[in-house]
């Protein structure tokens, strides 16, 4: 089960960016755990594995980060293909990276590419003071095809821990 991240990666990208919406979760200050819907774009090159979130800068996620700087995301597909990252998370508001995302979201290929602006918040673009960049740093992370469930094929669960 445990493998080095470029056996894991690659893997990781394919559900990920063919499922596209994942359940992420944080823990606020008090320690109680919050889930949500978010978008990641991952990229993979090689060596580094990265997630990249457009999102709100909102003082609930903030305060979250701060407080707990790591985010859990996990892709379910219907056919019973997972994948999970335990993540580092920053919260980015720095023109350079806010445009920088923006862009990796406008050019990615879809689905997980879309045009930033049809968030109602982000008419404005990169650097209107609602649009942040979340970027995910795994530190563990997870595949495991349906196979594993429905076929007891345990040997294809792949696993990288840093």
């Amino acid at each position: 089960m445990s493998a080095s991240l470029p056996d894991v990666a690659p893997g990781f990208v394919e559900i990920a960016h063919r499922i596209v919406w994942a359940t992420a979760a944080t823990v606020d200050p008090q320690g109680r755990p919050w889930t949500r819907v978010l978008h990641p774009i991952w990229e993979w090159d090689g060596e580094r594995l990265t997630g990249w979130v457009a999102t709100g800068p909102t003082p609930t996620k903030r305060a979250h980060l701060a407080a707990h700087p790591y985010v859990s995301v996990t892709y379910w597909d219907p056919s019973h293909d997972t994948a999970s990252a335990h993540c580092h998370a920053a919260l980015h508001t720095d023109d350079a990276t806010r445009t920088a995302v923006w862009e990796r979201f406008a050019a990615g290929p879809e689905p997980v590419g879309y045009d930033p602006t049809i968030i109602q918040a982000w008419k404005g673009g990169p650097l209107t003071p609602e649009f942040a960049a979340l970027r995910l740093d795994p530190w563990r992370v997870r595949v495991q095809p349906a196979a594993v469930l429905l076929e007891s094929k345990v040997d294809l669960v792949r696993e990288w821990r840093s």
